[in-house]
């Protein structure tokens, strides 16, 4: 069985130029993720701050997108379940980088 959430993936801005709770108390992350629901940017599980699934918790956004850097993936915290976004990544703004 595949995701059942695919219907709210939606074209997203990012909130930030990196992990946003990261920025705000000056932690480092390892790679990002973003919310395919808002656009809120938050750091991976390999990260010390956990803020992307913090953030599906706090939320019950359930899709995100690998951000950092775009790996053309997707993930549903509530269905398990890891979606081939087929190129439908979300872009960087212009100037970023990493």
């Amino acid at each position: 069985m595949g995701c059942t959430h695919l219907g709210l993936f939606a074209h997203v801005t990012p909130s930030a130029d990196g992990c946003e709770e990261c920025l705000k108390i000056g932690q480092e992350w390892v790679h990002l993720r973003i919310c395919r629901v808002c656009g809120h940017v938050g750091c991976c599980d390999q990260s010390i701050g956990r803020h992307a699934t913090k953030h599906f918790h706090a939320t019950r956004h359930p899709v995100m997108e690998t951000y950092y850097p775009p790996e053309g993936w997707g993930w549903c915290y509530i269905d398990d379940q890891m979606i081939d976004l087929e190129g439908d990544v979300t872009p960087h703004p212009p100037g970023w980088s990493w």
